[in-house]
């Protein structure tokens, strides 16, 4: 049986298509490498052995605080390396993040394959530093490539889990004929659009709109808004479900969520998150709007006269929104979890 031990930590735009490419993987044995109080303890420890490592990223100029980032990044390779050994790995995957470079390093150590997906239009910092070292390269966005010229790319597209591959069902009380509004904010909710959305709710939920507001579990304000149609729910596990079934998203632009809205057709509204590592949501979400899937505003120049209005031209337009439906499809790869499975496949078989 092959061993494959996957590295996937924090937010769901990591862990996500790391699931999806687990589904695809039925006959192996998966160890899973994670990080203590983040959201894997949540989706994973119920479905894969999980080991945990104490390692961040290094985001300080403080050169004492530098050198105990490299001190735990120095001891979590061993850490990794001892795992690596003792579950007798065959494979390392990993969706990047900080928690990558450990993974990768020990898989360099240990003499066996290793591969990074990035999902990300603008690679992360670890994906550049570390992606020459991989045997694969699997990308999100095709023109991600030439940020890595030294690495061999493919390019697959983002998993996404295997609910949004057939129709599903919701268990909230909204109505077939309705007009729903999704408001996604990403695994970590987004307080600026919490207070943008309660802002021009009542707006929209007068013109006979639904509401399912995601507001993630750190907005104080979340119970603010009461409205028979308003649903504010801090998570909600079937994403698959009320993107089939949503009419408009207004989101952040992570590629995960980005990738979910292309398979299921979903027009959207996007605000990419200002203090994403090198405006990275930014560059997302300029792919969808230069196909003409989505309408996108930088969070500092939107205001809620601004995204109120836009709605409602939405609600109001139903051939504008099926045709971003239509572009939204475009974007799509159906397959994509397959593709990163045979990927997986093709790097055991070459004997290192």
């Amino acid at each position: 049986m092959v061993r494959l031990l996957i590295a996937a930590s924090g937010t769901g735009g990591h862990l996500f298509p790391a699931l999806a490419l687990a589904e695809c993987l039925p006959d192996y044995h998966i160890e899973w490498l994670g990080v203590r109080d983040r959201l894997e303890q949540t989706l994973v420890s119920a479905h894969y052995p999980l080991h945990t490592i104490d390692v961040e990223g290094f985001q300080s100029r403080n050169p004492i605080k530098s050198l105990k980032v490299l001190f735990r990044l120095a001891r979590a390779i061993f850490q990794v390396k001892k795992l690596i050994k003792e579950h007798q790995i065959n494979i390392v995957f990993t969706t990047g993040g900080y928690i990558a470079a450990p993974a990768i390093l020990a898989a360099r150590l240990s003499g066996i394959k290793a591969i990074i997906h990035e999902s990300n239009f603008i690679p992360g910092k670890v994906t550049r530093l570390l992606s020459r070292v991989c045997d694969r390269v699997a990308l999100g966005f095709e023109g991600t490539a030439e940020y890595l010229p030294q690495s061999e790319t493919v390019w697959v597209s983002t998993p996404v889990r295997s609910q949004f591959y057939s129709p599903q069902s919701l268990d909230l009380p909204i109505p077939d004929n309705v007009f729903l509004i999704v408001v996604v904010g990403g695994s970590q909710g987004a307080a600026s659009i919490n207070k943008l959305v309660r802002q021009c709710a009542h707006s929209w939920l007068s013109e006979g709109a639904y509401i399912v507001h995601l507001t993630g579990t750190h907005d104080p304000n979340d119970l603010n808004l009461q409205h028979p149609h308003y649903f504010p729910v801090h998570f909600y596990d079937n994403m698959a479900g009320l993107l089939q079934r949503a009419n408009l998203a207004v989101s952040r632009a992570g590629a995960g969520t980005l990738t979910e809205l292309a398979i299921t057709q979903t027009p959207a509204i996007l605000i990419p998150y200002p203090f994403a590592a090198e405006d990275h949501q930014t560059y997302n979400a300029q792919i969808v709007g230069k196909a003409g899937a989505a309408l996108v505003y930088r969070q500092e120049e939107l205001t809620s006269e601004i995204l109120e209005n836009s709605v409602l031209k939405l609600l109001k337009d139903c051939d504008r929104l099926q045709k971003m439906a239509n572009k939204a499809g475009t974007l799509a790869v159906f397959d994509s979890a397959q593709q990163l499975a045979k990927m997986v496949e093709e790097m055991i078989t070459i004997k290192v």
